[in-house]
């Protein structure tokens, strides 16, 4: 009878927590900060009347932080790469040549398409919605579509490739929370990620075919300024070469940004003819334009260190309220009574799923929404005699793709933040991160490409 108590609380707790999430930043447009303090606090008063010592509260706190560290300071470096990169024409050479290359009814699919390629070569959907993401903002701006149809297949293609990427660290996590082969779980992937990737190029064909008013005096006017007020020369591109061959190495996020930024700088103080010190104010407050065009100024007014400190304060927060949930065992309750209804394929897989979802709803951090619902259910799909393939492509569909669709998680802060739309708003163009764990759960239930062991137990 305790133990149903428990569950009954720990359910109760964790939909009033999810309310006021969701009601706070969907229905009244509330910045998540304070409405995640809220949540803190009431999570601090549960564990009061609990008894829980605030020395175990404490560890929750610094505990779930701990797990941002890496990407905050990734984070941070991305700020600067971008004010240095608009500032030495890198991200403006982008632009211009793009305006000359692509076909603007082919303007969206071609975004969706050329991300998912350069995500697949560099491993990180960071680095291609911070680098070619930006670009294809300004160019899709200036031919007049709408931001949130431009986020949502610049996020798509870059996530798809982050996740059929053998150089990804969610792909790789995943492979190896569920013990498997990465090239084998990046085979098995393809059963849904190959559908997924098709089904929303059809959907951003649809939309890219419904532009029909394109301003090319507008596209003109631009190409003018940009190279009335950037050094444009396609060697402004190495740099994003340099980004591809640090990843064929296998170098880690933070050398290569640092690596970037450095490239970057000495393109600036070359061409730009900037001094140290604008050099410095440009990657700590971003690059302010000032051309004659007002479009091309909002465009490229952005990035720097500070740029990042708003999504950073929202990230620790989010964080914090994960670790305590974790610590305080809050999560564990519900998972390990779900596991015990389980009695068919199907059910396990959806309930791995939403496990998953709710993991980046509550915590907001891909890996764990991976790590902790790989670790719960592993001795279930033995049990049940599926193939560990089964439990790392959910992890993968489900865990890693889902979590640039939540406004307060690392990934949706970050995607908001650097190309200017909110989560809320792309959400319902992200074609693919909408498709894949719909496909994982559809598999489930169809033991289509469900590989199995023939040891069920259950």
């Amino acid at each position: 009878m305790k133990h149903r108590s428990a569950i009954i609380e720990a359910l109760l707790l964790l939909s009033l927590i999810l309310i006021i999430l969701g009601v706070s930043v969907i229905k009244y447009h509330l910045a998540p900060q304070v409405p995640i303090l809220v949540c803190i606090g009431l999570l601090l008063i549960w564990a009061k009347v609990h008894r829980v010592a605030w020395q175990k509260i404490h560890t929750g706190i610094t505990n779930g932080i701990a797990t941002g560290l890496i990407p905050m300071i990734i984070f941070i470096l991305i700020g600067a790469l971008i004010g240095v990169w608009i500032a030495a024409g890198i991200i403006p050479s982008m632009m211009f040549y793009g305006f000359h290359l692509i076909n603007p009814q082919l303007f969206i699919p071609s975004v969706f398409v050329i991300s998912a390629i350069v995500g697949v070569a560099v491993g990180s959907a960071f680095t291609v919605v911070s680098t070619v993401g930006i670009a294809f903002l300004g160019i899709g701006l200036s031919m007049g579509f709408s931001p949130a149809i431009i986020a949502g297949a610049v996020i798509s293609g870059a996530v798809f490739g982050d996740k059929m990427s053998p150089l990804s660290d969610s792909t790789n996590l995943a492979a190896a929370i569920a013990e498997v082969d990465l090239f084998l779980h990046i085979r098995n992937l393809m059963w849904t990620t190959i559908p997924a990737f098709f089904i929303a190029l059809i959907g951003f064909c649809l939309l890219g075919l419904t532009k029909t008013a394109t301003s090319f005096d507008q596209i003109t006017t631009i190409s003018t300024a940009l190279a009335a007020n950037f050094s444009i020369n396609w060697w402004v591109l190495l740099p994003l070469l340099l980004i591809f061959l640090c990843a064929q190495l296998k170098l880690p996020a933070i050398p290569t940004l640092f690596l970037s930024i450095g490239v970057g700088v000495i393109i600036l103080l070359l061409t730009q003819k900037h001094s140290v010190q604008s050099v410095a104010a440009i990657i700590q407050d971003g690059y302010v334009a000032r051309t004659n065009n007002e479009l091309l100024n909002s465009l490229l007014t952005h990035g720097g260190i500070q740029s990042m400190m708003w999504s950073i304060s929202l990230i620790i927060l989010a964080l914090a309220l994960g670790g305590l949930l974790v610590e305080l065992g809050i999560i564990k309750t519900l998972m390990d009574a779900l596991i015990r209804q389980l009695t068919t394929t199907g059910q396990l897989i959806l309930t791995t799923a939403l496990s998953c979802i709710g993991i980046n709803l509550l915590i907001g951090e891909q890996y764990l929404a991976i790590i902790l619902p790989g670790n719960a259910f592993k001795s279930t799909y033995e049990k049940a005699g599926l193939h560990p393939l089964a439990l790392s492509r959910v992890l993968e569909d489900s865990g890693a793709v889902v979590n640039s669709l939540v406004p307060w998680s690392v990934s949706g802060v970050f995607m908001a933040s650097t190309l200017g739309v909110a989560t809320i708003e792309y959400l319902p163009y992200a074609f693919f991160c909408l498709l894949c764990p719909l496909l994982t759960v559809l598999a489930g239930f169809t033991n289509l490409s469900i590989k199995k062991t023939n040891k069920s137990t259950i």
